[in-house]
């Protein structure tokens, strides 16, 4: 009889119903584990969550346009500083050339602003009235001849065309100057009439001498003769050389300060170019190095220009700062002119220096922008 009566179709030699404990899971044909069976796969690697919030990014680069060029905040602990550090030496740069640009232009002007006034007209003025005082002394001389003389008359309209050049500086003493030339020229018309009256009367007569003593009074009174008011424009001109002439504290301080902001400037310009040619390998910049040459060559002419007028202007003063005797008049104009040679066309290169320190800024510019532009869009 067969043993396999009662049994259920589809049960193995293990006997027994699914529903009984013997049962178990059938599993799916294949090698059993043991010598030469494949390792089983690793399971699959899951990326961890993003923890931004979507679409940060997309507002980011929206942001990005409305952010100045190369600038922005100095990114957290561990990342990239580049962009920050150029944004940081384009600023300073920029700042740097800027103020030297001011700082010079303005100590330049307030020297070579004075030369051209002093040469062209406090300087003539001043010799002009020394040319006067000496003429009417000579004509106070002749005066005493016992008939009217040449060279009397001569001396008269020399002084009178001295005058007249003086009245050509406007800034002869203000209005108040230009009253007093018109009033002196009046009074040497009235010396002179004086003057010819009393030589047309008898030797030894009274009349005479009181028409010379009136004429004399004319010249010499006190306060209000005309070498006296003569003199007191004098001393005003004099005074007006020693302010054009003058290198005053105020000066000092201004120079001092472009030479520190030279120094500055060029210290800046050496630390940038280091800094670019350790960071981006690149051995020189070229727009930096032609800044720093423009900077340095330019001070340089700068100063020397200044140095040749403040020691014309010197002279000058030394020169002028003295009653001159006739005879050495022409000689001292001679000096003048030699000593304030060139002082227009140096003036003139004050508008150099601003056309320098636009083409110093866009050197600097110029010399960073290309790597700022390469970090602009980097995510920092």
């Amino acid at each position: 009889m067969s043993t396999d009566r009662g049994m259920t179709p589809g049960t193995g030699a293990g006997g027994g119903t699914p529903h009984g404990p013997a049962a178990v899971p059938s599993t799916p044909p294949g090698p059993a584990p043991g010598a030469g069976a494949p390792p089983a796969p690793p399971p699959p690697r899951t990326r961890p969550a993003d923890r931004r919030t979507p679409g940060r990014t997309h507002r980011r680069l929206a942001r990005l346009p409305a952010r100045p060029p190369g600038a922005g905040r100095r990114p957290p602990e561990g990342g990239s500083t580049t962009a920050h550090d150029l944004a940081v030496r384009r600023r300073l740069l920029l700042t740097l050339s800027a103020l030297l640009t001011l700082s010079l232009f303005v100590s330049y002007q307030g020297v070579h602003g004075d030369a051209n006034p002093l040469r062209t007209s406090t300087a003539p003025s001043v010799l002009s009235l020394d040319t006067a005082l000496y003429a009417l002394g000579e004509a106070r001389r002749d005066a005493r001849a016992p008939a009217p003389t040449s060279d009397f008359q001569k001396q008269i309209s020399v002084a009178a065309q001295s005058l007249s050049a003086a009245a050509a500086d406007d800034d002869l003493g203000g209005p108040a100057g230009r009253q007093t030339l018109q009033t002196i020229t009046g009074l040497i018309t009235v010396y002179a009439v004086k003057v010819q009256q009393s030589q047309l009367q008898p030797d030894d007569s009274v009349l005479r001498e009181a028409y010379l003593a009136y004429a004399t009074d004319i010249l010499t009174q006190k306060g209000s003769g005309i070498e006296d008011r003569l003199k007191a424009l004098q001393r005003q001109q004099r005074a007006t050389v020693h302010r054009q002439t003058s290198f005053g504290p105020l000066l000092w301080l201004a120079w001092s300060v472009c030479l520190l902001l030279v120094l500055a400037l060029g210290a800046a310009l050496l630390q940038t170019q280091l800094y670019l040619r350790h960071r981006f390998r690149r051995r020189y910049n070229r727009q930096l190095l032609a800044a720093l040459v423009l900077s340095a060559a330019g001070f340089a002419a700068a100063a020397l220009f200044t140095v040749w007028t403040q020691q014309g202007m010197t002279d000058t003063r030394h020169l002028l700062d003295r009653t001159l005797p006739g005879r050495l008049i022409p000689d001292a104009g001679r000096n003048t002119a030699s000593y304030l040679a060139h002082t227009g066309f140096r003036a003139a290169a004050a508008v150099w220096i601003l056309i320098g320190g636009v083409l110093l800024m866009a050197l600097a510019e110029t010399g960073l922008r290309r790597h700022i532009d390469d970090y602009r869009f980097r995510p920092r």
